[in-house]
């Protein structure tokens, strides 16, 4: 299926509660489009940052098909398949729309309650919610952004 039009992009910011049984109720704005795009089908996994991804299964499916494309040789090809490919879970919105994180991806996020989802295009970041607050603190204050901008974003502009 490939990227979204610009016009369906998951986009915005959301403060969100998982359940005691780990259920993460997808804001409603974005219920309709995730059943229109895949079913209500999503595939969640983890992402670097200890936050994480959750796609449409046909973005998810694409982005797979490029991760295990990579070099097998290559260790740090081989450490982002075991981390996203391995950790990739099928999930589906119930009736609610809602979806069920595992036990395991709660814990690799550090998520128990509260929450952040934050739209990014084709995806979702889901974030603990005070993960999220120190994390965009650091990010506003620019201690990454001292060692330079990569070469791909030098002639980027807003």
């Amino acid at each position: 299926m490939g990227c979204l039009p610009m016009n369906s992009m998951f986009r915005g910011a959301n403060k969100v509660t998982l359940d005691t049984k780990g259920r993460l109720a997808m804001p409603s704005r974005y219920r309709e489009r995730i059943r229109e795009l895949s079913q209500g089908r999503l595939v969640v996994t983890v992402d670097r940052d200890q936050c994480l991804l959750i796609y449409p299964t046909p973005d998810w499916e694409e982005i797979e098909r490029k991760l295990m494309q990579l070099p097998s040789l290559q260790p740090q090809a081989r450490r982002l398949q075991r981390l996203m490919v391995g950790h990739a879970t099928d999930v589906e919105l119930d009736a609610h729309g809602r979806v069920l994180l595992s036990p395991k991806l709660r814990e690799f996020a550090g998520l128990s309650r509260a929450g952040v989802l934050i739209g990014q295009g084709n995806r979702f970041e889901l974030w603990e919610e005070e993960r999220w607050k120190a994390r965009e603190e650091e990010w506003l204050q620019g201690e990454e952004a001292e060692a330079g901008l990569p070469e791909e974003l030098e002639t980027f502009s807003l």
